[in-house]
């Protein structure tokens, strides 16, 4: 009896790693996605999403897993149940589409598993990174003394460098010895919510938080600085860093960065940018000049998993000064290293809160050996240039305002009608309205206590019908 039940472990062990099975899967699930994706970008009916309520969903699921569903019916529930992000009309969070090379080559970091914290479990991916964070660090103007590596997200980025920031500009060793004094730092209040995490992970306190309003375009008011920053000194705050926006997450406005670099330079202050989304336009020859500056910065935040094509979570974090990336995190770990204090690339473990990372260099590195450089660009331009598009079809419909030029390809705008209506109900009822159908998916933000509906163009396939069909079918809506 326990012979046979052996036995029966070792075929079910064998059949898990049975690469004929996997080989006959895989065709399956890439022929199921290819024809999913041929579906939603040719037929214009095709739900950007199946909308459920979230109970109901989750009754969904909770019948398929005590079911008999074979994995290919699971894979496929999972892709009639999700958002479809490929589909020209998917035009609402910062998501981007992903290059389907790059798919692929995230189906090989998930088999592989080569966790890269150390460079024996990770010889490939610790290389092609090195490749593509010098290739950023070029790109922003720095010099051979750069260094960066790539992380699971901005907000993990951002986190790390204000942990940089912090151990570079706090007057005592907090690493060591814990919080001395009261720190704080200077951000926009259109900056994105995780640098105020952030900062409160870093035990700064709400306090510690120094938020500065914004000007008419939405971008960090610097006539003002000095008055926040002396106020603070004069609260007994040391401020350690100023993060400048590019853009900011809601409106897509970009901070003046040589004045910011001024003011830091001023006041001897970190000057981080957070150019989660916007970073992307060091790729554009028609739209780097927004971030005119950016070469002054400490520290440098891109999501390649907004404007790059390339699946989420995947973001580089690169520093002006090599050190810096390495002084972070100063601590023992014999057992993968012998010194902390030498500063190997190959080891990314040692500037990261990750250990095991996925192989997310080669999803970045497929789309560039695939179509060079220049796809960012040819993606970067085509969702700007749209968005300055349908900032132009919606000036042109009388009962339509637009909440400001869009810098990105970030559009804000709402539907006005009768005076006596509360604008913000009806604007959000409009959004529910327009999810719910599966025609179109948008997202809404506020804007000085305004509700607007908020689109961010990520499709590079989104046409100028696409565009317009969404507005006509607004006040389709409208008129109903």
């Amino acid at each position: 009896m326990h012979q046979h039940k052996e036995k029966e472990i070792k075929k079910v062990l064998h059949d898990v790693y049975d690469s004929t099975s996997f080989r006959k899967l895989g065709h399956q699930v890439v022929d199921m996605i290819a024809d999913h994706i041929e579906k939603v970008q040719t037929d214009i009916n095709h739900p950007v999403l199946n909308y459920q309520d979230p109970e109901k969903e989750l009754e969904f699921w909770k019948q398929d897993f005590s079911s008999n569903s074979t994995i290919s019916e699971v894979f496929r529930n999972i892709l009639d149940h999700s958002i479809s992000v490929h589909h020209p009309r998917y035009i609402g969070h910062q998501v981007s589409v992903p290059a389907l090379v790059s798919g692929i080559a995230g189906l090989m970091s998930d088999t592989l598993s080569n966790g890269t914290g150390v460079y024996e479990m990770g010889m490939a991916s610790n290389a092609i990174e090195k490749i593509i964070t010098d290739l950023v660090a070029k790109r922003i103007g720095y010099n051979t003394q750069a260094s960066g590596f790539l992380t699971s997200g901005g907000t993990l980025a951002n986190l790390t460098a204000l942990l940089a920031a912090r151990k570079a500009k706090a007057p005592s060793a907090i690493w060591e010895d814990g919080h001395q004094e009261k720190l704080a730092v200077l951000v926009s209040e259109e900056a994105h919510y995780c640098i105020d995490r952030a900062a409160r992970i870093l035990g700064m306190g709400s306090d510690g938080i120094i938020k500065i309003p914004v000007d008419d375009h939405f971008r960090i008011d610097t006539k003002i600085l000095d008055t926040y920053y002396q106020q603070a000194k004069s609260d007994g705050f040391t401020v350690i860093a100023i993060v400048g926006c590019s853009c900011s997450t809601s409106t897509g406005s970009y901070d003046n960065l040589n004045a910011l670099a001024d003011f830091a330079e001023k006041y001897q202050l970190w000057f981080h940018v957070d150019g989660a989304h916007g970073g992307a336009v060091l790729f554009s020859n028609q739209y780097q000049h927004l971030v005119h500056g950016i070469s002054r910065a400490d520290s440098v935040v891109i999501d390649f998993h907004k404007m790059l094509m390339v699946p989420s979570l995947n973001t580089g974090l690169i520093f002006k000064r090599s050190e810096d990336a390495y002084k972070t995190f100063e601590q023992k770990a014999q057992y993968l290293w012998d010194s902390q204090h030498t500063t190997e690339w190959y080891h990314s473990g040692k500037r990261t809160f990750e250990c095991t990372k996925s192989m997310m260099a080669i999803k970045i590195y497929a789309i560039l050996k695939t179509y060079g450089e220049e796809v960012f660009e040819l993606n970067v331009d085509t969702l700007y240039n749209l968005a300055s598009l349908f900032a132009e079809l919606i000036k042109q419909r009388p009962n339509f305002e637009l909440a400001l030029q869009p810098e990105a390809n970030i559009v804000n705008f709402r539907y006005l009608t009768a005076k006596d209506e509360n604008l913000n109900a009806f604007n959000s009822k409009l959004r529910e309205q327009i999810v719910t159908s599966g025609k179109f998916y948008i997202v809404q933000t506020r804007l000085n206590g305004n509700v607007y509906l908020r689109t961010s163009i990520m499709n590079p396939l989104t046409q100028k019908s696409d565009l317009i069909a969404l507005l006509d079918f607004i006040e389709m809506l409208v008129a109903s």
